[in-house]
């Protein structure tokens, strides 16, 4: 089982910033991908930014104001969000694919982290 702690979200002001982390711990095996996604009041969960075997993809709502990077040796991913909007706002999910001993993949998710953008 792999653990996710997600760390954080709070209250920013539209245009303000704010720096989203997330430490895999347990038993990892190989981290293939270190994603984020959100989910706001009312719509479907979707993807922020993710890190896939190296490759970054961010969603086309955060291109330019958002950046996620990852730390290999401390099995951590962070999302930069700047010049934050109020459509922002929703609960972050770190999101994990951990390659499986015997083969095969596992997905795993974090707790999520609320963001609220609002003055």
């Amino acid at each position: 089982q792999v653990q996710l702690a997600e760390s954080g979200g709070g209250l920013v002001q539209p245009g303000g910033s704010l720096r989203l982390s997330c430490a895999a711990s347990g038993s990892i095996v190989s981290i293939v991908a270190m994603d984020w996604y959100r989910q706001a009041p009312g719509k479907k969960r979707e993807l922020v930014a993710a890190i896939n075997r190296g490759i970054i993809n961010y969603a086309d709502f955060v291109l330019g104001r958002f950046t996620i990077t990852k730390d290999n040796a401390k099995k951590t991913v962070h999302l930069q969000m700047n010049s934050l909007k109020p459509e922002d706002t929703g609960v972050y999910y770190c999101h994990v694919i951990d390659t499986m001993a015997k083969g095969g993949f596992m997905n795993y998710w974090g707790e999520g982290t609320l963001v609220t953008v609002s003055s």
